[in-house]
């Protein structure tokens, strides 16, 4: 027997369907709004629609938050089956996409964006004029399957088997302070000198701290009165005096306002990532981006 669809039933509203999800997801209407670019009002009113539509009660407010109710829960999957359908077929059709000119969105640390991309840019621009570039400079991970991103440039390999990762090589990430700083604790020669120094933490937990203890530095959490999650505003306390930092050696020395700490001392080595999903990946615009990166990231 052959299943034949009645269309004129089906009157979902994938909008006010998308409205539900990612304020299912988000856990408020405000953090939704934000996350679909819209007005709170707009999108509180296709929340309404479609609970009027649907005849039920999706959220609980709970608080200042929403609480998904046992009929949105029991929606919540399905809506999410369709937000995944629909994020399959505009990746397919985007992938399918032969034309040069248009949009790309690249992802990178806040460090990468300010100090490699530019140059980077600069190139791609004269090369080619009809793409448009749009940075995401975060040190969150981006969702390349949710369109977060066309491309990200990232410091590990992806585990995700939908995306295409090309590694381009290995980086050494130093120890930088100020001239003036170093002399302030009496320029230290050996990790033992080091000892009463301060650094500024890049993470809030110890796995900075830990992959300098590996290198013989025997610190503690004393020796991190400063932690920022923002490479870019870390890089910043360095070169303000503040403290000793870690960035990739390339781009801290080129930086006249410090000098590597220890320049005896072994690197932290980490990779530089290259990633795509598979589908964007068989785009002209996106591959005439990716193979730039790839080449200008190489050079060392």
């Amino acid at each position: 027997m052959q299943f034949c669809m009645d269309w004129k039933a089906a009157k979902f509203d994938w909008n006010r369907a998308r409205a539900f999800l990612v304020t299912a997801e988000e856990g408020s209407l405000s953090a939704a709004a934000r996350a679909l670019c819209m007005t709170q009002p707009t999108l509180g009113r296709q929340v309404d629609a479609l609970e009027q539509e649907l005849g039920i009660v999706l959220f609980q407010r709970v608080g200042r938050g929403l609480v998904l109710t046992s009929g949105g829960l029991e929606l919540l999957d399905h809506v999410r089956a369709m937000g995944e359908a629909a994020n399959r077929v505009s990746l397919t059709a985007f992938g399918q996409s032969q034309s040069i000119e248009g949009n790309i969105c690249i992802s990178a640390s806040e460090v990468y964006a300010a100090h490699l991309l530019p140059p980077i840019i600069a190139k791609l621009r004269a090369a080619q004029p009809g793409i448009t570039i749009e940075i995401v400079a975060s040190h969150a991970t981006s969702d390349l399957r949710r369109r977060e991103a066309d491309i990200a440039i990232r410091n590990f390999r992806p585990s995700e088997p939908d995306l295409v990762a090309k590694k381009i090589r290995d980086v050494p990430a130093r120890l930088y302070a100020t001239p003036a700083y170093l002399e302030r604790i009496g320029n230290p020669k050996l990790p033992y000198d080091l000892r009463h120094a301060d650094f500024i933490s890049i993470s809030s937990g110890d796995l900075f701290m830990n992959g300098l203890n590996a290198l013989g530095l025997n610190l503690t959490k004393d020796n991190f009165p400063i932690m920022t999650e923002n490479y870019l505003v870390m890089w910043e306390l360095v070169k303000q005096g503040l403290g000793i930092g870690i960035l990739d050696a390339h781009i801290g020395d080129a930086e006249p306002l410090v000098r590597q700490v220890l320049p005896s001392l072994e690197p932290l080595m980490f990779p530089i990532w290259l990633v795509a999903h598979r589908e964007l990946n068989t785009s002209r615009r996106i591959r005439v981006v990716f193979d730039m990166l790839a080449s200008e990231l190489a050079r060392p």
